[in-house]
């Protein structure tokens, strides 16, 4: 097999076989297939589409391009979560155990923040200690002692991703669909999963702000995941606002300690955690309906079972157990505050999700290119959200960063992201669709 004739092939429009696929799959691993073909090929497929057997059989190769985890072992269904990204989105961090404590094993692959958008890793080592990169043995040791491990992508799970990645950024091809999907579900597939539930951004803050993009995103998203064999639902959620009342990485981990422990958390990030964990026990066999799995996603809060779920996978990953009993105290801050005050009377009206998430990156919580550190106590957190009525001097938001010149920045973004009225704004539903 020569990739220049499969080349000529994707050029023409032609369907490649599964055989074909997982030649330039292995070879993306391997690095038998220079970057310059690698690159053409992506062009042409982003030309000329991908089928939907083609993505599939691509995602299945990129999968099994390394070492594929081995969940046989553990009993009972395995149920991840993806988030297509947005800002103040540390709904994993809550979620993941809430469904582990409802009987589902939850073996979550994260991804690092990038751009506006921030990562789960990154929230995870916020904990002192916590470690993140796990081999896959010691994964399906915890998960049988557990059912729950968060953790981060190795060098052994899906290798051709992580080049043909790097190559859409570099080849102007990162729109395409396809393309997309596979990337996403490769890593998901190479998990062993049984079930995925998708949360699918739109919005000023999301990947796809325009919900038609971001639907069809979703829909093919289902399509290869029933070709895989994995059962999945996604969740359309909005995001031209940030999700919560806190943006940055040990902020986001304390608002979730403290749903976790029972406190009353923020409307909106409560709606679609119960509803994320809803279906997350639906698919794992353990309620006979999402709604049900909504009632037992709240009983697990109510009763204990969640948090001590957390507890438990901080100390088999090594972080600091005291953050479960006092994430003020034990998370970090960083040193330097100053409070956002409302300009004007009225109603705050606008808070844009995207700004927002520039505006952290700015104060530290984010990178702006993938080699850059994270102060992991930098960020936001919200006393105001839009809809609220405001007078001048309220506190809108505190500001956190280590240096005068990055919360100067923050600050300055963050306010440029507001916007003031007479009436309260019309919002649009917080979960528009849910596609199964």
């Amino acid at each position: 097999m020569r990739m220049l004739d499969l080349l000529l092939k994707k050029r023409s429009g032609l369907e490649m076989t599964r055989a074909e696929l997982e030649f330039i799959s292995a070879g993306a691993a391997d690095g038998s297939i220079p970057d310059y073909q690698l690159s053409s090929w992506l062009m042409a497929a982003f030309l000329n589409g991908l089928t939907p057997a083609e993505t599939a059989g691509l995602t299945r190769a990129m999968a099994l391009s390394g070492k594929k985890l081995d969940l046989s072992g553990v009993k009972g269904a395995k149920v991840d979560k993806h988030s297509t990204g947005g800002v103040g989105d540390g709904i994993s961090v809550a979620l993941a155990p809430v469904a582990a404590a409802c009987g589902v094993v939850v073996p979550m692959m994260s991804g690092r923040g990038l751009g506006h958008t921030g990562g789960t890793l990154d929230k995870l080592e916020a904990i002192r200690g916590f470690k993140v990169r796990l081999e896959p043995g010691y994964i399906v040791k915890q998960l049988r002692a557990t059912g729950l491990s968060m953790f981060g992508q190795t060098a052994a799970l899906a290798p051709s991703d992580k080049k043909l990645y790097a190559l859409r950024d570099a080849s102007c091809t990162v729109e395409a669909l396809p393309l997309i999907v596979a990337s996403i579900l490769s890593k998901k597939y190479a998990e062993d999963i049984t079930g995925l539930v998708m949360d699918v951004k739109y919005g000023s803050g999301a990947f796809l702000k325009d919900f038609k993009k971001s639907r069809e995103l979703a829909v093919a998203l289902m399509k290869t995941s029933k070709l895989l064999g994995i059962r999945c639902v996604a969740v359309m959620t909005a995001m031209n606002e940030p999700l919560g009342l806190a943006v940055g990485n040990g902020i986001e981990i304390s608002q979730s300690v403290k749903v976790l422990a029972g406190e009353k958390g923020p409307a909106d990030f409560m709606r679609v955690l119960e509803v994320l964990a809803g279906w997350m026990v639906y698919l794992g066999g353990k309620a006979r309906s999402a709604a049900e799995g909504e009632d037992k996603a709240r009983a697990a809060i109510a009763d204990g079972s969640a948090l001590e779920k957390f507890r438990l996978m901080i100390k088999w990953q090594g972080g600091d157990m005291r953050v479960v009993s006092d994430p003020d105290r034990f998370m970090p801050k960083a040193k330097l505050m100053k409070e956002v005050k409302a300009k004007k009377a009225g109603f705050l009206t606008a808070m844009e999700a995207r700004t927002v998430g520039f505006a952290s990156v700015a104060l530290g919580a984010g990178r702006a290119k993938a080699e850059d550190a994270v102060d992991f106590g930098a960020g936001f957190i919200l006393e105001k959200k839009p809809g609220d009525r405001v007078r001048p001097g309220d506190v809108i938001a505190r500001t956190y960063a280590s240096s005068p010149a990055k919360l100067a920045d923050g600050v300055k973004m963050f306010e440029a992201s507001l916007a003031y009225g007479p009436r309260a704004p019309r919002k649009e539903p917080l979960i528009r669709e849910i596609i199964k």
